[in-house]
């Protein structure tokens, strides 16, 4: 007979669940999507029972459309998207729809949380207030819905609820409760002096578990319902940024991530819970239990290039669009992109910058804009790897995912700019993999996540740094570097010249 373990990848637009066999080979996978709601400029939330349903309509055709034996499925873990706020009630009933990561309407908390506590809410937490974090959230809920507030009695994030509606038990992993900013990273505790100051009740922060501690089996309602053994056992999971690191393999300190989606992340493992980058860069618990993640976001990685062959190459094909910066060179015969479009989040929290080309010339042709664009990213990933190198990070071997990892073009761009080794993965199955691993070690399939990751991740497509191009996009970064200090006026001006225009 044959054992799986079930990773459930649940996201913002759909759940995937994987069914991952002891050798790391991924036998099946079925996904359902769902709907998000967005009543008002900045709101986004969803309807915690269409997580449940969703993943048990996935599971549901696991057993019958793939033929994945009931008997057969041992454990499941959980990758959740992150911040997201849940309210139940005492009867454990959802009180109100979830409200996302990317729900923006709590800017005024943020404020409240920095004038009332300031640096001191960054000693504890690693990182600043932002509106997609938990904390402003559950305090815009106390501010503007006192009597949602006044019922609730637990606050969980979303994989958490879906979790608690398997098992009927409350729990949250380290990796997704460092999101919340009410975590005390060094006492690995909820902080006290956060819930004191803004009178939360700890009794609303559920217990915290590691990412691969045993929460519980299937309860018989959930096995009723999705055709589960009760025998079936479920883990903790973590933070979809933390199950991506799994998935990817960064579970040593001379690993980095580099993630091009539409944005762009840059996530490094860390072993030290006294690193703190001071909220320039997010620091979190990871998945691998005793361990840290930090993190830099570019807000419009993969969206400038986007953008871009959508407004100058929108009846191109992709790769033919992307390929014509090989006839470029190096530096983009002197173009610079500083990819800007939409703000900015690290190493400048600025949502008012704006993105620019500088040095445009006669000479230019659209490979020369391309080259540019996909350099102006790279770049701007290489200002979050000077972050690190300032404070003394060495790392040797960079994981690239996404789109930075399906043109060999750009992830050579990202040796050299980045002088270190770049790798992509042999199976990109992202945070999906990563909960399934999870699962695969609480299961005691494999001692630890190390063990693990040396048998399910497999890296190909190695590029190393070309030394000589290496020396040029090290003055190239000099000179990129300078774009912010000296754009940011005109952008905010521009900026705000717009909006009065708007409103005219």
């Amino acid at each position: 007979m044959s054992e799986y373990a079930l990773g459930v990848d649940l996201g913002t637009s759909s759940v995937k669940v994987s069914a991952v066999t002891p050798d790391g080979t991924i036998a099946a996978q079925e996904s359902f999507d769902y709907d998000l709601n967005q009543p008002q400029p900045g709101y986004a939330e969803q309807n915690p029972e269409d997580w449940v349903y969703g993943t048990t309509v996935a599971i549901v055709r696991l057993i019958l459309n793939d033929h994945i034996g009931v008997d057969e499925i041992k454990g499941i873990s959980y990758s959740g998207q992150m911040h997201g706020l849940v309210l139940l009630d005492e009867n454990g009933k959802v009180l109100r729809p979830a409200m996302l990561w990317n729900d923006t309407r709590s800017t005024k908390q943020c404020e409240e949380i920095m004038a009332k506590m300031g640096q001191e809410f960054i000693d504890i937490t690693h990182n600043r207030p932002l509106e997609g974090f938990t904390l402003p959230k559950l305090l815009w809920v106390k501010e503007n819905e006192p009597e949602i507030f006044a019922k609730a009695q637990t606050m969980l994030l979303p994989k958490d609820y879906l979790r608690y509606k398997m098992t009927g038990k409350l729990a949250m992993d380290f990796s997704d409760a460092t999101g919340t900013v009410m975590l005390d990273i060094e006492k690995a505790d909820w902080s006290q002096t956060i819930l004191e100051a803004f009178d939360i009740p700890a009794s609303m922060c559920p217990p915290l578990v590691e990412s691969i501690e045993f929460t519980g089996n299937v309860t018989e309602k959930y096995a009723e319902f999705s055709g589960l053994s009760t025998t079936t056992k479920t883990f903790g999971g973590g933070a979809d940024n933390a199950c991506g690191a799994v998935g990817a393999g960064i579970d040593t300190p001379n690993k980095v991530l580099s993630s091009i989606g539409t944005s762009g992340v840059v996530l490094k493992f860390e072993d030290d819970d006294r690193t703190n980058y001071n909220g320039v860069l997010q620091f979190e618990d990871h998945a691998v239990p005793n361990s840290y993640y930090s993190m830099g976001v570019t807000l419009a990685a993969g969206f400038s290039l986007s953008w871009f062959k959508k407004t100058f190459g929108d009846d191109e094909d992709f790769n033919g669009f992307v390929n014509s910066a090989a006839e470029s060179s190096v530096g983009a015969n002197g173009l610079l992109f500083a990819p800007y479009i939409v703000g900015e989040r690290a190493p400048y929290a600025d949502a008012d910058i704006r993105g620019s080309f500088i040095g445009i010339d006669g000479v230019h042709n659209k490979g020369d804009f391309v080259r540019a664009v996909l350099e102006g990213i790279t770049f701007s990933f290489e200002d979050i790897m000077e972050i690190y190198r300032a404070k003394g990070a060495k790392f040797d071997t960079v994981v690239s995912i996404g789109g930075g990892a399906k043109s060999a073009m750009w992830q050579q761009i990202q040796a050299d700019i980045f002088n270190t080794k770049v790798v992509s993965l042999k199976n990109e199955q992202g945070p999906g993999l990563g909960a399934a691993m999870l699962a695969a070690v609480g299961l005691g399939w494999f001692k630890d996540i190390h063990e693990c990751t040396a048998k399910f991740v497999e890296y190909s497509n190695v590029f190393l740094p070309n030394p000589d191009n290496v020396a040029k996009y090290k003055q190239l970064h000099a000179m990129y570097a300078k774009i912010y200090n000296q754009t940011k006026e005109i952008s905010h001006d521009l900026v705000n010249f717009r909006r009065e225009q708007e409103t005219k």
